[in-house]
């Protein structure tokens, strides 16, 4: 079967798209990492985490919403 010829019915697939590359995977990461050492350790550390991780998720989520 030729590659430039498509069988009845058939359409030519769209090109994907890869979204962009981002530091947000790695931010909610540490912010995960964070919380659960805040737990063991001081409040505070927990919510350095807690407000990193949601930081990281909105931006994240935001980003996804501008493409």
């Amino acid at each position: 079967m030729d590659l430039k010829t498509l069988p009845p019915g058939w359409k030519k697939p769209l090109p994907e798209t890869l979204s962009r590359p981002t530091f947000r995977p790695a931010m909610l990461a540490l912010g995960i990492n964070l919380i659960l050492l805040g737990i063991i350790t001081q409040i505070v550390v927990l919510f350095a985490g807690l407000l990193l991780s949601v930081g990281a998720l909105t931006g994240w989520i935001a980003e996804i919403f501008h493409e």
